[in-house]
């Protein structure tokens, strides 16, 4: 946590932990919601709960280490709990599941942020999202991180050490943000923030927020890989086209040329690094297209990491072959399968 601090320093901790362990291990299949929230909240969530049908299976609520000194703005409850979909929802596809989780979270959100009692992060199965704001190592002194007991394992974790930096601290806006098994964090900026926002409240509705200029980032790519279904190559064209030029000398020109005239308005600008988790559980990376923000991936047997400093690598795998590490370029999307098989495409 240390090496990563950057922007707000000693700010605020998040991090979105998927495909979990420990002790969600029984309830992979249910989705999880992260919450945190007063007593009042609380309350409110598990009455709109019941209302709506779903049944809590299982629950986790931290118990926190309340030392003194500890430079934390926490919030009264952290709730972590497992329920069943409503029986009616049981048989349906999980594209229907997924809508019915995406609408749940909008309401209870739209519903703590009216009363100013909480705040909700992620409703899905096998993914845990905590947020908070303060000195992250005091953060994790708070939430027993530093201690390996078996409560929080999960395979796949994106993280980020600090707040965003160009808007006030709230903890919405804490990288990184989550949507439908999508996950992204960045490190860096997008001058072309309102432009892109006014055009992705347009395509969906949960593209809502924007807290962060970040949050683009992250609806763009729930937009060209959930709702048009293209492969994640496309991405990279999405937000950094190539310029026309170079277009018309490829043999798959027209294809570009479409994406380029039509999507315009996700095209990003300024420097800029994304770290981003996919739903079948792969990670990836890419950078501006001038490549005006660092990033390295690097490993050993066990593990693949990707970082925006390659202090944060050193700090977490230290013995690693150091020669082996890869700094993406500004033309390349890096990719970390399931096996830990690491691919470079280049755009």
């Amino acid at each position: 946590m240390i090496p990563q601090q950057e922007g707000h320093d000693n700010s605020g901790f998040a991090m979105v932990m998927k495909d979990l362990y420990g002790i969600f291990s029984d309830y992979k299949d249910k989705p999880l919601l992260s919450l945190a929230c007063t007593q009042r909240g609380a309350e409110m969530v598990e009455e709109y709960m019941d209302s709506h049908n779903f049944v809590q299976l299982a629950e986790w609520i931290p118990v926190p280490n309340k030392q003194p000194g500890l430079d934390i703005q926490a919030m009264p409850y952290y709730i972590f709990r497992n329920y069943d979909y409503p029986e009616y929802y049981r048989d349906k596809s999980e594209e229907e599941k997924g809508e019915l989780l995406l609408d749940t979270r909008l309401a209870l959100r739209k519903m703590l942020e009216e009363s100013g009692d909480g705040f909700v992060y992620s409703f899905w199965p096998d993914v845990l999202t905590l947020k908070e704001i303060g000195d992250p190592a005091d953060i994790a002194t708070y939430f027993h991180l530093w201690n390996e007991n078996g409560c929080l394992l999960a395979k796949n974790i994106v993280a980020q050490c600090r707040q965003n930096t160009n808007y006030d601290i709230v903890r919405y806006a804490a990288h990184p943000f989550f949507l439908q098994g999508y996950t992204l964090c960045a490190n860096g900026e997008n001058t072309f923030f309102t432009k892109n926002k006014e055009f992705q409240k347009s395509l969906h509705r949960g593209y809502i927020g924007f807290e962060s200029d970040s949050q683009n980032f992250l609806y763009t790519l729930h937009y060209v890989l959930h709702e048009l279904k293209w492969p994640i190559e496309y991405y990279k064209h999405v937000i950094t086209p190539l310029p026309f030029e170079e277009i018309d000398k490829r043999p798959d020109k027209e294809v570009l040329t479409a994406i380029r005239q039509s999507l315009a308005n996700l095209e990003i600008n300024g420097p800029n690094t994304i770290i981003a988790n996919l739903p079948d559980g792969r990670m990836m990376t890419c950078c501006d297209s001038k490549k005006l923000r660092p990033v390295v991936v690097g490993g050993d047997e066990n593990m693949v990491a990707i970082s925006s400093e390659v202090c944060g690598i050193n700090e977490i795998l230290p013995n690693r072959d150091m020669s082996k590490d890869i700094y993406p370029n500004e033309r390349e999307v890096v990719v970390i399968t399931n096996d830990l098989e690491v691919q470079r495409w280049k755009q």
